[in-house]
């Protein structure tokens, strides 16, 4: 009871080890669904895979059926005295095992493309790796400096903010045709909506940031005589720094969830375009592995950037938490 009741203690910060466990089960829990509705057959298994077709023309191995119709038809065979049916419960194509999506993970990177003018996997993740590098950091480029001045002076505040608070309501792949119109078919129209869809929101956040600055360091640097560019440049950003680069970690995941719609933009291109093949040739178990795979390089991604933070900011110690 004293375990538990330190588990859900309010406003008290867990132990390493407790932290850990949870973070595993964070993943453990979805897994385990996953696997209950996937190798249960009273949970959710609304098809039926055709072992042997019996006397039923159309039933083939390995085909899916409605459970409906296999019933029925399992009737029917009955009632004519013929040869009935035999299949075992099963969830339908578009939902794959656990164990299938495993094999697709390894399988996808070492099968070849069916055709010559299709990439590799890996081609297509890299396509996709730098959609979201060049359409952030131009994004960061603009939005970052913007964010801080915003956030320092009202001027820029009251300037920039009422047209990018109205901005950021606009969807970012309602510019996608006039994106390829004016930037062509290739990766820069991705990269415009990419930078659509971080930059407005990247501005307030970090005019957002750099308001939570405590005053007492403006007025005492004020106090020492400090000018409006020192001010700026030896106060303000060195004293947001670290949730600055918070911000920005935050907001690179941001841009990973617009990939998607930015690689549907032009020519196909990307991990986009493998999850649309995939799927076009009923290859779920490929499309699965696909998602997986962007959301394994988002967290690889964050990971590292979080423990380049705790190297380049170690008095942080809220940043090596977040």
């Amino acid at each position: 009871m004293m375990m538990i009741s330190k588990l859900f203690a309010v406003n008290t910060k867990l132990g390493g080890r407790q932290r850990l466990t949870m973070s595993v089960f964070s993943f453990v829990l979805p897994l385990l669904v996953w696997s209950l509705v996937s190798y249960v057959p009273f949970i959710w298994h609304p098809k039926v895979e055709i072992h042997s077709a019996g006397d039923v023309s159309y039933f083939k191995q390995g085909l899916l059926i409605d459970r409906e119709i296999f019933d029925r038809e399992v009737e029917t065979a009955i009632s004519e005295s013929k040869s009935v049916p035999e299949g075992k419960p099963a969830n339908p194509v578009y939902l794959p095992a656990p164990h299938e999506v495993a094999t697709a993970l390894y399988t996808a990177f070492t099968t070849e493309p069916k055709r010559r003018s299709e990439k590799w996997l890996h081609e297509s993740l890299w396509d996709s790796i730098q959609v979201i590098f060049w359409g952030f950091v131009i994004s960061s480029l603009f939005g970052v400096p913007l964010g801080i001045l915003a956030g320092t002076y009202d001027v820029f505040a009251k300037l920039f903010e009422p047209f990018i608070e109205f901005f950021r309501y606009l969807p970012a792949p309602a510019f996608g045709a006039l994106a390829v119109a004016v930037l062509g078919i290739y990766d820069a129209p991705k990269i415009a909506i990419i930078f659509i869809g971080t930059f407005f929101q990247q501005v307030l956040v970090v005019s957002n940031t750099t308001r939570k600055l405590d005053p007492a360091l403006l007025e005492a640097a004020m106090t020492l005589g400090a000018k409006k560019l020192t001010l700026l440049f030896r106060v303000v950003v060195p004293g947001i720094i670290t949730h600055l680069y918070k911000d920005l970690r935050l907001l690179l995941g941001w841009a990973w969830t617009y990939l998607i719609v930015a690689e549907l933009i032009g020519t196909s291109s990307g991990i986009t375009w493998f999850i649309t093949q995939q799927a076009r040739y009923k290859n779920f178990d490929n499309v699965f592995a696909a998602i997986i795979i962007i959301g394994i390089i988002g967290l690889t991604t964050d990971l590292v950037l979080a423990a380049i933070g705790r190297k380049i900011f170690p008095w942080e110690k809220g940043l090596a938490k977040a």
